[in-house]
């Protein structure tokens, strides 16, 4: 289902996760829970990955994750503020020590000028630690490899915040 190199890249965050005694957890929307299908593929995850949680709507992901309704109205959920919040509150409401969070457009429909499909969002947090920030723009490539390539993206920023 994953491309080998994305696979190798969540063998190797796990891996890494595993020495340091660290546990993830991820808040989703635009993948819709692939990155934690993409963790759970490799054996052993279980050692390291907490929970998902997917919150594709804004409801989700005020009630799971505690991002305010207001900001959403404000900035859109598809925001650095707004993911930022998820990955937070991903961590704030779970066992893990580390969490990775991501919003965007993956098309068909839903862009606009300012917020074009393929824009993604994605955020790591740990604890202790100041939230790392992306902003992809992977253009209107279609839908599934919108996604895929934004599960790749999430799981290399996650890394960073391991090493």
């Amino acid at each position: 289902m994953f491309p080998t190199k994305t696979l190798k890249l969540a063998e190797l965050l796990l891996a890494d996760c595993a020495a340091e005694g660290l546990r993830i957890v991820t808040a989703e929307s635009c993948t819709g829970g692939l990155i934690s299908a993409c963790l759970c593929s490799v054996p052993g995850a279980s050692s390291v990955f907490d929970r998902g949680f997917i919150t594709y709507s804004n409801e989700a992901k005020r009630d799971l994750l505690g991002v305010p309704g207001d900001l959403m109205a404000d900035v859109g959920a598809v925001s650095e503020p707004v993911v930022r919040m998820m990955a937070e509150g991903a961590v704030e409401n779970s066992n893990a020590h580390m969490g990775i969070a991501i919003t965007g457009i993956a098309g068909p429909g839903g862009g606009t000028r300012m917020k074009p499909i393929g824009l993604v969002h994605i955020a790591a947090a740990r604890e202790r630690r100041a939230i790392l920030h992306e902003e992809h723009r992977f253009g209107d490539i279609g839908r599934e490899e919108i996604r895929m390539q934004a599960v790749h993206a999430a799981l290399e920023l996650l890394l960073k915040q391991v090493r």
